[in-house]
């Protein structure tokens, strides 16, 4: 599909892309960017890529697709250094979780001759760094582009058949629903489990022992997520606000009619709203998204 196509950052979804596009034989060449030379050390050892290297410049050098997998605090230093060297008809994309503040970041520094197709892949797990990463990742996962209105319709197919390669479902969609969609299915749940996993370190020194060693299935699952990258998060808060404070506010209202009906013994209440969020577990299942 692409002649050399190179990858901006190998940690988990970097390494991740890397071996499904060796899989799939995608791209004749891969070449790696990473400004840890212990990272591009390891992409090589792996076999992740044909070149790698701590020069984003000369990473990105007639490439015909470059994809960014770094922290979106990142992306304009990023596309500042590699813009100059981008040729003319590359397909420029990302894997940034908020869309919009990743299309301002991005734009001011972009050739016109460079094509920009935003993406997000809604696959990833609690491990990161380049051994973390594994080909079936985006198997049967969804990937969202949001194109901006004068992105030609060819970039965007092409990058729309990438990761239809690669084993995910593609919908496109614009930047601002996607950040408002992902901020109810993705940011509000981190920000809850660090939260609780937070709460829980404040706990007296005994009970906080006894709270590790009975963990149940709820508290484990919270610390999974809890466990996932602190400086990608952190830019998704920052860079998502708008939207994660908004869902965040409905949430907050939410929790404080639970507890109403917890201090008031309102068991009727309780299990009205219990049983009717069953339905959505069912839809993930139905959906085969629940693994």
């Amino acid at each position: 599909m692409f002649s050399k196509l190179t990858l901006i950052g190998i940690g988990l979804i970097g390494s991740s892309l890397a071996r499904a596009l060796k899989e799939q034989g995608l791209a004749t060449t891969i070449t790696i960017g990473d400004i840890n030379p212990d990272h591009c050390a390891k992409a090589l050892e792996l076999g992740l890529a044909e070149y790698a290297t701590t020069d984003l410049a000369a990473a990105v050098k007639q490439a015909d697709c470059v994809i960014i997998c770094t922290p979106v605090s990142t992306y304009s230093s990023i596309v500042q250094t590699i813009a100059p060297h981008l040729k003319a008809g590359c397909i420029l994309t990302d894997v940034g979780s908020v869309k919009q503040q990743v299309i301002e970041a991005v734009l001011p520094h972009l050739p016109e001759t460079v094509d920009f197709v935003p993406a997000h892949p809604i696959a990833g797990t609690e491990h990161s760094g380049p051994t973390a990463g594994f080909a079936a990742l985006f198997h049967n996962r969804w990937c969202i582009l949001t194109p901006l209105e004068n992105t030609p319709s060819a970039a965007t197919a092409k990058i729309q058949a990438l990761w239809g390669a690669m084993g995910s479902n593609v919908e496109i969609m614009t930047a601002e629903h996607h950040d408002k969609v992902l901020a109810i299915t993705s940011h509000l749940p981190h920000l809850i489990a660090y939260t609780i996993v937070g709460t829980a370190t404040e706990l007296e020194t005994s009970l906080q022992a006894e709270v590790i060693k009975f963990s149940a299935s709820g508290f484990r699952d919270f610390t999974r997520i809890a466990a996932s990258d602190p400086i990608m998060w952190r830019d998704i808060f920052l860079n998502n606000r708008e939207a994660v404070l908004d869902i965040l506010g409905r949430f907050t209202e939410d929790l404080t009619a639970l507890q109403k009906a917890i201090r008031h013994g309102d068991g009727d209440t309780l299990q009205q709203w219990f049983t009717h969020t069953r339905a959505i577990r069912k839809g993930i299942v139905e959906a085969k998204q629940e693994g």
